[in-house]
């Protein structure tokens, strides 16, 4: 009930506030309002610049990975408490990632420079 109170109270104060803000904020319009600020430097090009996808893919690779890396350093933490079942479930985890990352590599999605296409 307390979670419930509390739940309710912090969507009121949100609801205050964002009409407090509407109604004692300005409204002023000018030519300058638009137009993006950037540590007071003024916009020279446009920011909207095209990246490769394979930037983006060995980004999502690194984070599955580094996510891996904290799985298994919890792991290492209770390594006396878990015993050796605990060992075997990191060990099959560890082989499935590295199958993932095999499957990966024989695709051609960590080449960065080649556009090798899959020979299937």
């Amino acid at each position: 009930m307390e979670l419930f109170v509390y739940a309710v109270l912090v969507v009121l104060m949100l609801a205050a506030m964002l009409w407090l803000s509407w109604l004692l904020g300005e409204r002023q319009r000018g030519p300058q309002t638009d137009q993006p600020f950037e540590s007071g430097i003024a916009v020279v090009t446009d920011a909207r610049l095209r990246m490769s996808v394979r930037f983006y893919l060995i980004a999502v690779f690194f984070v599955i990975f580094e996510l891996e890396t904290a799985f298994v350093l919890a792991w290492a933490v209770a390594a006396r408490e878990v015993g050796r079942l605990g060992f075997y479930e990191v060990a099959l985890f560890l082989i499935l990632l590295l199958g993932g990352l095999v499957y990966l590599w024989r695709v051609g999605a960590l080449d960065w420079v080649s556009l090798r296409k899959r020979s299937d």
